[in-house]
């Protein structure tokens, strides 16, 4: 991870130091920024690769900043960090521009195996999952050839739009797909009655992962979805 140039925005100053020390004792070059309003300024002058930013801020809050951000580097990832847990705090990250979230209190490890994926997937260096024979998703595996979903000894025999949703959420995964665009990959148009299609599609799949609490399909209202595991 040399040479990733991270940019850190914390107004907590003990927790501040402690994880700008150890992103950096793992190769990142961190600009760290305690203050909302100092954000914009920092980031046009630091060609950062991607951002870890704080929901709760003086002077600006991490939403807003995010939206900015994304309108100033559309490219650039974002892992939000909160303290929040509501449902509707991690719909509001994702759509203020966010890839990715991350709960307070958090571990370096878990922090540090979000920013490899988000880099990994950012930088092109992933290929597209849903091409294997077999991919991981958190306790699950998928065989898109065999339209099966598995946990442990027991497999779910998926429908061909089932499979091809999956599919879709897989290759955005971290990313928020949008609406329109499912509806025309998977059922050729965007009708109404088709949108309400998807919508029961969403929650098999839902169900489908239920048993494991990490795997997300957040709906983004207006917008789309967002998969994460």
């Amino acid at each position: 991870m040399k040479n990733i140039k991270l940019l850190y925005v914390e107004d907590e100053p003990f927790l501040g130091k402690i994880v700008k020390e150890s992103l950096e004792s793992r190769g990142f070059e961190v600009c760290m920024v305690t203050d909302g309003a100092e954000v914009i300024p920092a980031l046009q002058n630091f060609p950062a690769d991607i951002c870890v930013l704080d929901v709760m801020l003086p002077n600006r809050d991490g939403f807003s900043l995010g939206t900015e951000i994304k309108a100033l580097r559309p490219e650039l990832p974002i892992v939000f960090l909160t303290a929040k847990s509501q449902v509707e705090d991690v719909v509001q990250g994702f759509a203020s521009g966010g890839n990715d979230y991350l709960r307070k209190p958090f571990s370096m490890e878990e922090l540090i195996v979000r920013l490899q994926n988000l880099l990994a997937l950012t930088q092109g260096k992933v290929t597209a999952a849903p091409s294997a024979e077999t991919v991981t998703i958190g306790k699950y595996e998928f065989l898109p050839l065999k339209y099966e979903l598995r946990l442990g000894d027991s497999a779910r025999k998926l429908s061909a739009r089932e499979a091809d949703l999956l599919k879709i959420l897989l290759e955005n995964r971290h990313f928020t797909v949008a609406r329109k665009d499912i509806l025309m990959k998977v059922w050729g148009d965007d009708h109404f009655f088709n949108s309400r299609n998807l919508d029961v599609y969403i929650t098999k799949l839902r169900d489908y992962f239920k048993e494991d609490p990490s795997i997300e399909i957040i709906t983004i209202k207006g917008v789309g979805y967002h998969f994460t595991a």
